[in-house]
């Protein structure tokens, strides 16, 4: 049997308890032996004057797991040139640990969203999905976009089941830039580390 290895992708910008729970989630549900956290390189699409550097968010995913023995971070993302597709990650995953199978975790509202990712059709074909039932979807919704994505491209994709996490990266960035607390919202020495390096300051992001 292959190993099964979680794929957390995304900006961790900064990582928070809803990333956590996810991943946690599909450890236990799907029987992972292992999530690997990936963060992505500076998307053009992202507001850039509040998006901390690399080894910034690098060091937050670190810290944030850094209890967990089957928690790990990658940096294939970074040592990459030019954009990055999820499907390219993927692809260069599959061909160099083809004794692993891999599962993409995403949030709800990603489901939808899948077929205008770069490379959609091929993705789909080739990589697993864990999809976090939140973001307000209904599960009938969510089974149903599932069902639609299956017949289209034999997808192979699974529904974790986990409580409504009312968090975001976002959010935690407004409350800092406002001088508000964003304890409760991140582990503590991720708190303390967002402190020491003074990011997402009004200052900082100006």
């Amino acid at each position: 049997m292959k190993k099964r290895i979680g794929i957390m992708g995304g900006t961790f910008n900064p990582i928070h308890f809803g990333h956590l729970l996810l991943a946690e989630r599909a450890y236990e549900e799907y029987n992972l032996q292992e999530v690997l956290f990936m963060p992505s390189k500076k998307p053009s699409y992202k507001n850039l004057k509040e998006l901390a550097s690399e080894n910034d968010r690098k060091r937050m995913v670190e810290l944030a797991i850094e209890q967990k023995s089957y928690f790990s971070v990658s940096t294939l993302e970074y040592e990459r040139t030019g954009n990055t597709y999820t499907y390219e990650t993927m692809k260069i995953l599959h061909n160099k640990y083809p004794q692993y199978q891999y599962y993409f975790l995403i949030g709800a509202d990603s489901l939808f969203q899948l077929e205008q990712w770069k490379y959609a059709e091929e993705l789909l074909k080739s990589t697993s999905f864990l999809v976090a039932t939140r973001d307000g979807a209904s599960y009938e919704s969510l089974e149903k976009q599932i069902d639609i994505l299956h017949k289209k491209y034999c997808a192979d994709i699974h529904l974790l089941h986990m409580p409504t996490i009312e968090i975001s990266s976002t959010e935690i960035r407004k409350r800092r830039a406002e001088k508000k607390s964003i304890s409760y919202l991140v582990p503590k020495n991720v708190e303390t580390f967002i402190f020491q390096q003074d990011l997402y300051t009004a200052e900082r992001t100006e």
